[in-house]
Order: C-alpha cells, then sequence, then structure tokens
C-alpha cells in the first residue's frame, strides 16, 4: 500500500482546496464528489476522478473525508461501500465536523475490520484551506497521528488532542466560541451604530485591546461591509451550536451560553438567513432593532 495515495471524499467549499493542495504537494490523489462536476476541478491539478465513493478509497492507503454531517459520513463508510472497500491496515481521517460519540461509533466499527481512524476537524475557512493554514484538531491514537503527519503539513498545524471523539470535541469548543463571539461583535457594533457612532470606526478603535479577536477582524469586516456571501453558512453554525448543546447534554454540563445562541442562529434560520455567511446573525440582530 503506497502511503502517498490518498483519497478525498467530499470535493465542496473546503474539500476542494485541500484536494488541490494534496496533489500539489506530490500526492497520488484519488477525488470523489456526489455532485461528479465539483470532483472533475481537481482533476486539472492532476487528481483521478472516481464515480463512487468506494472506488476513490480502493485506490489510497489513506481516506479524507470532508463530508457534510455524522449521517452523510456514516452512510458513506457503511452503505456506499468505503469502509468494505478500504484494506486492513487503512487509515480513515475525518474532517468533517460531527458528534463526538459518532466519531467513536466509527473508529470502533472500523476498528473492528482492521482500519485504522482519526476524528480531525478543522478551523479555519476556505482562506486557511487555500493557504494551508488549517488548524487540524485530532482525536486517536498517536501512531495514526504520527503516520498522517505529511498530510497534516499540506492542510496546516495539527495537534493530537486526546483519543477518538476528542477532536471533535476540541472542534466543538471551537465553534461555541466562534458563533458566540460572533454574535458578542455583531450586537456591540449595531448598538454602536444606533448611538450614533460609524460602525467602521469603532471596529477600527477596539481591534488591538482587549477585545480584539480573528472575529472582530475578520467577521467584522464582513459587518461592516454588509458583505455575507457565505464561507461558513448559518445552517453549518446552527448545526454545530447544536451538536455542542448534544454533548453538553450526554455529559451533564449545563451551557447555557450555547443555548442562546443556539436559539439566535434558529431565528435568523427561520427568517431566511440559512444560505448566508455565519456572521449574517448581524442581519437578524439588525432587523430586531429595526436596522437594515
Amino acid at each position: 500500500m503506497n502511503k502517498k495515495s490518498i483519497a478525498v471524499l467530499g470535493i465542496g467549499f473546503m474539500g476542494f482546496p485541500m484536494a488541490r493542495r494534496l496533489c500539489e504537494a506530490g500526492f497520488d490523489v484519488h477525488v470523489w464528489n456526489r455532485s461528479r462536476d465539483k470532483a472533475e476541478r481537481v482533476a486539472a491539478s492532476g487528481a483521478t476522478v472516481h464515480g463512487s465513493a468506494a472506488d476513490a478509497a480502493r485506490s489510497a492507503g489513506i481516506v479524507v473525508s470532508m463530508l457534510e454531517n455524522g449521517a452523510v459520513v456514516a452512510d458513506v463508510l457503511f452503505n456506499q461501500g468505503v469502509a468494505e472497500a478500504m484494506e486492513a491496515g487503512s487509515l480513515f481521517i475525518d474532517m468533517a465536523s460531527i458528534k463526538p460519540r459518532e466519531a467513536r461509533d466509527h473508529a470502533a466499527r472500523l476498528g473492528a475490520i482492521g482500519v485504522q481512524h482519526l476524528d480531525a476537524p478543522v478551523s479555519g475557512g476556505t482562506v486557511g484551506a487555500e493557504q494551508g493554514k488549517l488548524v487540524v484538531m485530532v482525536g486517536g491514537k498517536p501512531a495514526d497521528f504520527a503516520r498522517a503527519a505529511d498530510v497534516f503539513a499540506v492542510f496546516g498545524r495539527a495537534t493530537l488532542v486526546g483519543p477518538h471523539g476528542a477532536g471533535q470535541l476540541t472542534k466543538l469548543a471551537n465553534q461555541m466560541i466562534v458563533g458566540i463571539t460572533i454574535g458578542a461583535v455583531a450586537e456591540s457594533l449595531l448598538l454602536c451604530e444606533k448611538g450614533g457612532a460609524d460602525m467602521a470606526k469603532v471596529r477600527e478603535a477596539i481591534t488591538g485591546g482587549f477585545a480584539d479577536s480573528r472575529i472582530l477582524q475578520v467577521h467584522g469586516q464582513r459587518m461592516v461591509e454588509r458583505d455575507f456571501a457565505p464561507r461558513a453558512r448559518m445552517s453549518v453554525q446552527l448545526k454545530d451550536m447544536r451538536n455542542a448543546l448534544s454533548t453538553a447534554e450526554e455529559i451533564g454540563f449545563a451551557a447555557p451560553i450555547t443555548a442562546l445562541f443556539e436559539k439566535l442562529y434558529a431565528d435568523g434560520i427561520e427568517h431566511g438567513l440559512a444560505d448566508l455567511d455565519h456572521s449574517g446573525l448581524f442581519v437578524e440582530l439588525a432587523s430586531r432593532n429595526g436596522m437594515s
């Protein structure tokens, strides 16, 4: 089995630049996507496009998935033949954002047939994927993490945070912070605008102080410009908040702040904002205050 042979399942906003970077790094890349035309885009970089996920997986010693959610990952693995197609000793790296218990279940089921597993969700968005500056949060065995080091190096900075499921737990923490901070930035900027201040200047003034953050810098700028073209959708942010609440309930942890923001994102989606960037929570909060 050639470690340099990598399959990438899911060629969307994130999967496309990640697969392209693997091609540029010299890996033998095999790709599959439910909509074949999206997978075909990577062919120009040297990837081989397959008609099924199982065929792509059969061609590789390491399979990377960047799929929508846990149900889709399970379906592709166990109903569409990927697990069966993978040889004993091969490695499945799940980079989708799913529930920790789903990751643990997938790891156990794959382990029973001799296939290794890492849950390795990412943060950094499409810009991070394009630039190879993603943060990769990994759960699994140290030996498998070491085996995947050269793959992770193409994507960005990877950290092994614990056993199976720990990568997904860390991603939930990341998404809780992101989702809540987006709301804090949006509400604060709107308050200032409502009170007569220049929103752009307010953002400029507090950048560099204790309130500064990547969210203020990046998403705050989107709010100032009213640029809500989707990089990470409102619907995906809601999924992450709900996964966090579900996990909190499973382990007996109270998460009242996350619950509040889950409701805000859900209300925004109910009001037609599902396909906006998650910084589009700004639009929901603006509408509550009679602001455009």
